[in-house]
């Protein structure tokens, strides 16, 4: 739940897993010194995070250099002219800041932080959901959002979520949100979910998208001891998901350092090639590689190793 919205509140804690915020705060106080998170009155943030949030317009939450690979890979796979649905997420707000300089595009969603980034993006139109206005992911949720989808189609679908395995897909800890994320997908033909590592293997309360709907997985590179999320890759690969690891470039890394960026170059090798980079390779199943000069990819990650039934 800190990964997926910066911050979280005890009592909201104790609601999801239905036990006393005494519980809760002395398993926080053990996350904490794991350095999974950091402590704050009344909750928890990521770590390095601030104890409270800031206002809308001032609240932009920091992206790790993994989920700005995965954004800049992910806007990749977008052409000129197309009409695509973005749920809320930090990924998804990373994602759509570099949609805003693809043409002709137009962008459905129901995040407010989507929507800012895209917001003075002239050759981007933008279409809002309506709904209630959930205050902690700055995202309008309830039946107003599921019904403004209603009779929608388009080509894509980019969601993200708390939580990703092979045996139930994605899922999210709050239901409103999951519910506004199941309308998102069924309007788009293509679903694209970004996750980085480590949402693989988690398993949160409620479903988004069953594995089944998934058509694609922009993930950042896993390394060999992390055998769970492995283990989940090679099983989504075998449900028929089109697997794509994105690995982030020295800019990213100095872009989350605080330091001046420079364009990833994270293309789909498929889409304005002029434009893409020399920084992947493609497997001949989907799987897209970063090549040597980057971090170590698992070796069952290797190139052509995660194979879609039947290939």
């Amino acid at each position: 739940m800190v990964r997926a919205n910066g911050a979280v509140s005890l009592r909201e804690l104790a609601r999801v897993v239905q036990t006393s915020e005494v519980t809760v705060r002395r398993d926080v106080r053990a996350l904490e010194a794991e350095g999974l998170l950091d402590r704050r009155h009344g909750g928890a943030v990521l770590p390095g995070g601030i104890g409270r949030e800031a206002g809308f317009p001032q609240r932009s939450p920091a992206a790790s250099p993994e989920k700005t690979a995965i954004a800049e890979y992910a806007a990749g796979l977008v052409g000129e002219g197309e009409a695509i649905v973005v749920g809320a997420g930090v990924t998804t707000q990373e994602l759509a800041r570099r949609l805003a300089r693809i043409p002709g595009l137009t962008v459905v969603t129901n995040s407010l932080l989507v929507a800012q980034a895209l917001a003075h993006a002239n050759r981007v139109e933008v279409v809002m959901t309506g709904g209630t206005l959930r205050g902690s992911s700055y995202a309008l949720v309830g039946s107003g959002a599921e019904q403004s989808l209603q009779g929608l189609r388009v080509s894509r679908a980019f969601i993200s979520g708390s939580g990703l395995t092979a045996e139930r897909g994605l899922s999210t800890s709050n239901m409103l949100s999951a519910s506004v994320d199941r309308a998102l997908v069924q309007a788009a033909a293509e679903v694209v979910v970004l996750a980085d590592h480590g949402k693989l293997g988690t398993d949160t309360m409620f479903q988004t998208v069953p594995t089944e709907l998934i058509s694609h997985l922009v993930t950042d590179q896993v390394a060999p001891e992390k055998g769970r999320a492995v283990a989940e890759l090679e099983a989504l690969a075998d449900h028929g998901v089109r697997i794509s690891v994105a690995a982030p470039t020295e800019q990213a890394r100095g872009a989350a350092a605080g330091r001046p960026q420079v364009r990833a170059g994270h293309r789909h090798p498929d889409r304005h090639p002029e434009r893409h980079g020399d920084r992947h390779g493609a497997g001949g199943d989907g799987l897209t590689v970063p090549q040597p000069r980057t971090a170590a990819v698992a070796p069952s990650l290797a190139a052509g190793a995660l194979r879609r039934p039947g290939a």
